[in-house]
């Protein structure tokens, strides 16, 4: 498809697409719509699924401004019009006007919540447009409209409205003054009520966030009931994290259903929908052989836990949009091992800890702005590491710190290995090595934090 190209307008994302047209003594050919090629020169890979065809016997037939909640690739097949639209999103770009006359050698994608018109300046003009998502009356009811005729548009239309087929509804249309501006697609944050989840909703206070009493992600049925076009990105913060629960029989199942089978309800979702899925992972994927994990490294769980993370991060890694985040020793507003130590030292208790599992404490704070990060600067689809920074350290040693942080002395912690602590006890086994190798989200422009200044904060947080 040589000869092809695409241009920017005012309106962002709204882009002409020049067509090359093969013409001869029997009339002509194109490649109206060309996916591969097509995006490989920047055009979005928006997914069409309904193809209509409007067609306008006269000239001056004026359609529009309608904004809908899908995007479209508008061409023609016959004939020629000139186009105007209107950007009706949310935001500063709100009210920008970009004019193009079309004929068959040029196309326009034209993204969701931006408004389309057209007046035909030729007879017998048919107008072709891809769009994806179906339409219905539920999805029209979310359509934003502005008046063809409004002087702040400064619409310079070739045929005069005034001598234009133009309908009633279309001539009623509010103006701009008037139009209340189409939302932009929202985030969902799933697992809201764990210590992720509410760290994620202070850094993005607009998104909408679930909990398991509002979206239980292993209920096939909660996913017919939303409208998932109103969103572009998912957040899966929801998990079964029962590591030693894990091992019985009940654990079992209910690990699968919240790790595995939910997530593949999630996975066919952001799929179906293009949606941007960011799902956290765990240390536990791995046996902790290697000192160090890097994102390339293949699974080896030695756990129930372990095997149903790996299992969903191999699901997640099948969505062509997505972020598996992953992390180890979760430390938030909730419990967890953090605030179990600073009890015990105000209550003047002496622990034993384990010292032979070594890795890196990562503050959900931190987890949440990484993960933001990532949205905002849209680096490469993929795995990546996030914990805090700096030396790897132990259970013990951490105890040890938050003792020394809540004034008591280092040495009322003992430290045990793990095969004397848990003598006598079912648990599930755990990777020696959980630290995880940073550099590739790093890389990317975000550097964690330094566990000890967290660290710190977190247990004077504790304090107050």
């Amino acid at each position: 498809m040589s000869g092809v190209g695409i241009r920017e307008t005012a309106i962002p994302g709204l882009l002409v697409v020049d067509l090359q047209v093969h013409a001869d003594a029997r009339g002509w050919f194109k490649e109206n719509w060309q996916r591969e090629k097509m995006t490989a020169l920047g055009l979005p890979d928006f997914g069409p699924v309904q193809n209509n065809v409007s067609f306008n016997p006269q000239v001056g037939v004026t359609r529009g401004i309608h904004a809908e909640p899908w995007d479209k690739f508008v061409s023609i097949v016959t004939g020629r019009v000139f186009g105007a639209w209107v950007d009706l999103r949310e935001g500063d770009s709100f009210g920008t006007v970009a004019t193009v006359e079309l004929g068959p050698e040029t196309a326009v994608f034209v993204p969701r919540g931006v408004a389309n018109s057209y007046q035909t300046l030729e007879p017998a003009t048919a107008y072709s447009y891809l769009v994806n998502d179906h339409w219905s009356p539920q999805a029209r009811a979310s359509y934003t409209y502005v008046n063809l005729a409004d002087p702040r548009l400064g619409i310079d239309w070739p045929i005069p409205l005034a001598d234009a087929e133009v309908s009633e509804a279309d001539r009623r249309h509010p103006m701009l003054a008037d139009v209340v501006a189409m939302p932009r697609r929202r985030t969902l944050i799933l697992g809201a009520n764990g210590q992720l989840g509410r760290a994620l909703s202070v850094v993005l206070p607009t998104a909408d966030a679930w909990g398991r009493d509002r979206f239980d992600v292993t209920d096939p049925a909660a996913y017919q009931a939303v409208r998932w076009q109103d969103y572009d990105t998912i957040i899966n913060a929801a998990a079964y994290t029962k590591v030693d629960a894990a091992e019985t029989p009940e654990g079992r199942r209910d690990a699968w259903a919240a790790n595995v089978t939910a997530v593949g309800h999630l996975v066919r979702v952001a799929t179906e929908h293009r949606l941007t899925l960011v799902h956290v992972s765990s240390d536990y994927i791995f046996d902790g052989t290697a000192e160090t994990h890097g994102e390339d490294e293949a699974p080896s769980p030695l756990g129930v836990y372990g095997q149903t993370k790996a299992a969903g991060d191999a699901l997640v890694a099948t969505v062509p949009g997505h972020y598996i985040v992953r992390t180890s020793w979760v430390i938030g507003d909730g419990p967890n091992f953090v605030r179990t130590m600073a009890g015990l030292a105000e209550k003047g208790v002496k622990p034993t800890v384990v010292d032979d599992q070594y890795g890196r404490l990562t503050f959900t704070d931190d987890l949440a702005a990484g993960i933001v990060h990532l949205l905002a600067s849209r680096p490469a689809y993929g795995v990546y590491n996030l914990t805090g920074a700096g030396p790897i350290q132990s259970w013990a040693d951490v105890a040890a710190d938050v003792y020394e942080l809540c004034g008591r002395s280092r040495t009322d912690v003992t430290p045990i290995s793990t095969t004397d602590y848990t003598a006598g006890r079912q648990t599930a086994l755990r990777p020696v090595h959980s630290a995880l190798s940073l550099d590739r989200i790093v890389a990317t422009g975000f550097t964690p934090k330094p566990v000890a200044d967290s660290l710190s904060a977190y247990v004077g947080s504790l304090k107050s």
